[in-house]
């Protein structure tokens, strides 16, 4: 045991604290894209509606393993698109980064998928009564129906938030050092205390999921629509 702490500890922070960025970094990525997608699908040019629709249902339904394998094998080995600066670092830097564009372009899916069910909690009034003022659908998009729409879903944005924290484990299998590389590592290291080192792992899986569960459910109280 005191060998395993030896060598695991002083990489463990380091592991979960690339684990947080890749959580944080995806996230946004994905809030941004989700919010076009979602306003795609309920536009009113049939084009968009087509484009959202089509990429959601596809990479919804798509395993997020291939998602991470097309964009480091076909992205970068394939194409040559390169998302770091070629340093000491790149391989590294670079991996991080298309694992990034790889949650982003999965996890957008079910934020899409999220607000358009946040849409219908909106009173239709409210967007008519836009319209009858000039707004135009971008203009009733982003200053009545978004808003709303975002703060009803507060909740199940944790949900998609928790369950993209436990996606970052795929990043590993090109080669980002988050936690599930470490472990796999920690596993045929120390192969006689598997059942410890899953145990480390899981608290600290545990301690970040609860602790985004905890921060989604105050936010879902403070910025509740009221009816």
């Amino acid at each position: 045991m005191s060998d395993l702490w030896q060598e695991m500890g002083p990489q463990l922070w380091p592991a979960f604290w690339l684990t947080i960025q890749l959580t944080f970094w995806s996230a946004i990525g994905a809030l941004i894209w989700g919010v076009l997608l979602a306003g795609m699908k309920v536009s009113p040019v049939p084009v968009m509606r087509w484009f959202a629709t089509t990429y959601v249902n596809v990479v919804r339904n798509t395993p997020l393993t291939l998602i991470i394998l097309l964009c480091s094998v076909g992205l970068y080995q394939n194409l040559g698109l390169t998302l770091a600066q070629d340093n000491a670092d790149f391989i590294a830097n670079n991996n991080f980064r298309l694992a990034v564009l790889g949650f982003i372009a999965y996890t957008a899916t079910f934020v899409a998928e999220t607000l358009r069910a946040g849409f219908n909690t909106v009173p239709l009034g409210q967007a008519e009564a836009a319209r009858s003022i000039g707004l135009n659908f971008t203009q009733t998009f982003s200053m009545v129906v978004l808003p709303q729409a975002l703060r009803a879903v507060i909740a199940p944005m944790g949900s998609v938030l928790i369950a993209l924290t436990k996606n970052t484990t795929i990043a590993s299998m090109i080669g980002v050092g988050e936690a599930a590389l470490l472990m796999k590592e920690e596993l045929e290291n120390f192969s006689d205390q598997i059942l410890v080192i899953f145990a480390i792992f899981a608290v600290g899986f545990m301690i970040i999921t609860l602790a985004e569960g905890a921060l989604f459910g105050w936010a879902a109280k403070r910025w509740a629509v009221q009816r």
